[in-house]
């Protein structure tokens, strides 16, 4: 029996692409995700992403680094991050299906570097839960042993993670994740309201920092300003960087929301502004109230400068927006990570199973209680300095590639509709390629060994899988 011609028309080119208006019809599929997301649950959501370690942890750090400057490392960290968010901006609502940066490389730069990239998301976005995790179980143990609560030693931390001490499992930091993969799986939209609420408590407990902080500013500890010069600024900036990882998490959700074509780039701009807004501020407070060279080796900075004014009962509340800082970032990291697997599996790279939608929930019910479980247990058995290695590299990648597409696009299909257009097109592509690419060139190599292991175990995928399972491969709507 003779075959179909769209059976036999098995194009095995490793550039091939997806046809973009069969990319946007596949919103109305049966397989679609509903759409219920508006531009406050779209900043909200970008929000809940960025603030986290940004402000509680790191900034500590790069006082130490950058001096008072820090502001000015946060704004340049800032700048370099607008470059890609106006790209991710273009990008998401001009095509507003799922998948982020891997179904906008699917589209202009074709099936292999898609692949490549989304296997690298799921790395970044999986590693970023858990690492994640187990900074939120070690805020939580401070948090409760105010009250006198303390866990059992073996199950505080990974195993060999506290020198001295026998600890066997992070229950807390499994726990978490469990708690979020559930919350998951029950919709978007019962997730995104719980995530919106967090994330006011949030913004609020930040707010009130700044604004008791300020009240204890001494302007002399801001000179000198610059004491470790440009380099201390652009080395923060580098470290900084990485405390505005989230905003592109608003790209992933761009089949669920109702009008993408406005509400994307509002969610995506407008919560890389708030947040850098927020991180100059408080970076400006806590290097005015204390002087920066007594952050060495401080965990906690943020807190700690309220408890050098006195102000401990508003540590208490910095401790416990750090814990509703942590979960908000690990319910978007979970989410993006979900959403990548789906977009994959629909797309025949991964097995049909991981983006079937339940039809109760609808959501991917399996992928969801899969990467959950997974991501819980290396939380609970790594350390999170073995966790956080590779991390940065992935996300300057997508960030490199989001930019590169969007020069493609921009030849490819110069009259498709836009609805937000990337300005200084071509340079501010460019700007944003350079600045991620600088980053990485100034990590250390062990992430890069380690980030070259985890492509060629994704290259051994698609070629053994992969490449003969994509549904394009099946049919010529393609490019």
């Amino acid at each position: 029996m003779r075959r179909s011609p769209a059976a036999e028309y098995r194009p095995m080119s490793l550039f091939r692409k997806k046809n973009i208006d069969h990319m946007l019809a596949s919103r109305n599929a049966d397989n679609s995700l509903s759409r219920t997301l508006g531009p406050l649950d779209l900043t909200l959501l970008g929000i809940g992403a960025i603030i986290g370690t940004g402000i509680f942890v790191l900034t500590g750090t790069g006082a130490v680094i950058a001096g008072p400057a820090l502001m000015l490392s946060f704004f340049i960290a800032a700048i370099a991050c607008c470059f890609a968010a106006l790209a991710y901006a273009e990008f998401s609502s001009t095509i507003p299906v799922a998948g982020s940066i891997y179904t906008y490389s699917y589209a202009t730069l074709g099936e292999l570097a898609a692949w490549i990239i989304g296997w690298d998301l799921m790395l970044e976005y999986g590693l970023a839960t858990s690492a994640v995790s187990v900074g939120w179980s070690g805020y939580l143990q401070s948090l409760l042993s105010g009250f006198g609560i303390t866990l059992p030693e073996i199950l505080t931390a990974a195993p060999g993670t506290v020198p001295d001490h026998i600890t066997w499992f992070n229950l807390p930091a499994f726990l978490v994740i469990i708690a979020v993969t559930l919350l998951l799986s029950t919709g978007i939209r019962e997730s995104t309201r719980i995530n919106n609420v967090m994330v006011v408590i949030k913004l609020g407990v930040v707010l009130l920092v700044i604004a008791v902080g300020a009240l204890h500013v001494q302007p002399a500890n801001w000179h000198p300003f610059m004491p470790m010069g440009w380099s201390g600024v652009f080395g923060a900036a580098a470290v900084m960087f990485f405390a505005f990882i989230g905003f592109d998490s608003v790209s992933s959700a761009a089949e669920e929301v109702k009008n993408p074509k406005r509400d994307l780039p509002i969610g995506i701009i407008g919560s890389l502004a708030i947040c850098a807004t927020l991180y100059m501020a408080v970076a400006a407070v806590v290097t005015g109230v204390v002087p920066y060279s007594e952050f060495a080796h401080v965990s906690h900075p943020v807190s700690y400068v309220l408890q050098m004014i006195g102000a401990d009962w508003v540590a208490g509340f910095v401790d416990l927006g750090a814990v509703l800082g942590m979960l908000t970032v690990i319910l978007v990291m979970m989410y993006c990570q979900t959403r990548i697997i789906f977009a994959m599996s629909r797309d025949g790279l991964l097995p049909a199973a991981l983006s079937r939608i339940h039809p109760r929930f609808q959501t991917p019910l399996i992928t969801t209680w899969i990467v959950g479980i997974f991501f819980a247990l290396i939380g609970a058995l790594m350390p999170l300095d073995v966790l956080a290695e590779l991390i940065n590299i992935g996300t300057l990648a997508a960030f490199s590639m989001v930019s590169i597409a969007v020069l493609i696009l921009r030849h490819t299909h110069p009259a498709l509709p836009r609805a937000f257009r990337c300005p200084g097109v071509p340079l501010v592509p460019i700007f944003a390629v350079a600045s991620c690419v600088f980053l990485m060139a100034n990590l250390q190599a062990m992430t890069w060994v380690a980030f070259v292991i985890w492509l060629a175990l994704g290259l051994i995928v698609y070629f053994s899988y992969s490449r003969q399972h994509a549904k394009i491969a099946l049919s010529p709507a393609h490019e």
